[in-house]
């Protein structure tokens, strides 16, 4: 059974992991299914908005697709919740994409 198969397979006993979910997220990337892989982190974040490690995928992902000033609103919004919740290195990660995108 393939990583995709088996997320969705622990997905299915529990449909709210965040954690699953994320990881199912970044499979998607990985097979270049963008659209899913998006729904899943938008899905997250919209559920639960101190998931901070997705901010970071997500605007990444939007990037690559071209959507610059949403990528940064996504930044913009993880770097209020790792600021939140005192998530240096996830700050510090999220700020130094945001600036990239400045540049």
């Amino acid at each position: 059974m393939d990583r995709i198969e088996k997320l969705k397979e622990f997905l299915s006993k529990s449909p709210t992991d965040q954690f699953l979910q994320h990881a199912l997220a970044l499979e998607y990337i990985k097979i270049g299914d963008d659209a899913e892989a998006r729904l899943l982190f938008e899905e997250i974040l919209t559920k639960d908005p101190s998931y901070i490690g997705s901010y970071y995928h997500l605007g990444k992902l939007l990037e690559r697709k071209g959507e610059m000033l949403l990528a940064k609103k996504w930044y913009e919004k993880g770097l209020s919740a790792a600021k939140s919740v005192n998530d240096i290195h996830a700050f510090n990660e999220l700020k130094a994409a945001y600036d990239d995108l400045a540049d």
